[in-house]
Formats: structure tokens, C-alpha cells, sequence
């Protein structure tokens, strides 16, 4: 009889052929502070992270076509959603929109994105037969950062 370790496929996600965004995570603490990490529950949707460079000209008389570098990189806010359960509205209304929160995504595979940023918030429009939802939009002062997991297996 093989005995096999569950836990062990458990430990990390297998994305050889993709990945699936169930289990994605979205938490911040205090910016600046150590502490235990608070996770936004029930987030139904995370927004495209990163950032664009600027374009800058630098075409001269003497050229025949326009020329750009890339310049300073616009990390834009990230508007993540999710679906209104009372609590967690709650939770996420009495963080301070004048404070600055470290933020981290984590993806099933265990890769985060880190960033610093305040928060706002929105509650979304109600529809027949639609879910109550709110955004919590989070204005990026610093990042965003990303760690990429170790692509070895764990032993």
C-alpha cells in the first residue's frame, strides 16, 4: 500500500498549465507597522497591478520620426471589489481614507504584490436580482512590488 502526503500537493499550487484565482487574498496592516495582517473578506474581483511608464519625447529638429523613452512609471489606483456582507463593509468603512496601509495580494501559488496607499471607498449601485457590492479603491503612494514564489518544488 503507497501512502501519500495530501498536505504536501497542498502546500503550493500547481500553475504549469495556469492558475486559477481561487484563494487569491487581499490584506493590509498599519503602513509602517508589524503586526498581524487584516484580511478584506469576500473580494470578488482584483484589478490588473502594476504600472505604465510615462512616454517622454525626445525628438530632436534633426530627426525624421518622433523618438519617446520610457519614463517614470504611473502606478494607477486598484479598485478591487466585493461582494457586500455587512461585516465586511463595516470592517473596511472604519479604516481612515487620510492613512496610508500596506497592502498585499496573494495568489494561490503563494507570489505577492505589495504596496502602500489609503484607501476609499464606494458603494455600488442595487439592481433586481443583482448582488449588493462595494470597491474599495486604494490611491498607490509606493509600489506596487511584486514577489515571485520560488519555482522549486517544496522537499
Amino acid at each position: 500500500m503507497v501512502k501519500m502526503n495530501l498536505q504536501r500537493f497542498a502546500e503550493t499550487a500547481d500553475a504549469s498549465q495556469g492558475l486559477l484565482s481561487k484563494g487569491t487574498t487581499l490584506t493590509y496592516t498599519p503602513h509602517g507597522g508589524s503586526g498581524t495582517a487584516t484580511e478584506i473578506t469576500d473580494i470578488s474581483t482584483v484589478p490588473e497591478i502594476g504600472s505604465d511608464p510615462e512616454k517622454v519625447d525626445v525628438t530632436t529638429l534633426a530627426d525624421d520620426k518622433k523618438k519617446s523613452i520610457a519614463g517614470i512609471q504611473d502606478a494607477s489606483s486598484l479598485a478591487f471589489t466585493a461582494i457586500y456582507k455587512g461585516s465586511n463593509f463595516k470592517a473596511v468603512s472604519a479604516l481612515d481614507t487620510a492613512t496610508n496601509y500596506d497592502w498585499t495580494v496573494t495568489y494561490p501559488d503563494g507570489m505577492t504584490v505589495t504596496f502602500t496607499g489609503q484607501p476609499s471607498l464606494k458603494l455600488s449601485s442595487a439592481e433586481v436580482n443583482g448582488a449588493l457590492k462595494f470597491t474599495l479603491t486604494v490611491v498607490v503612494s509606493d509600489g506596487p512590488d511584486f514577489h515571485p514564489v520560488d519555482a522549486a518544488p517544496k522537499a
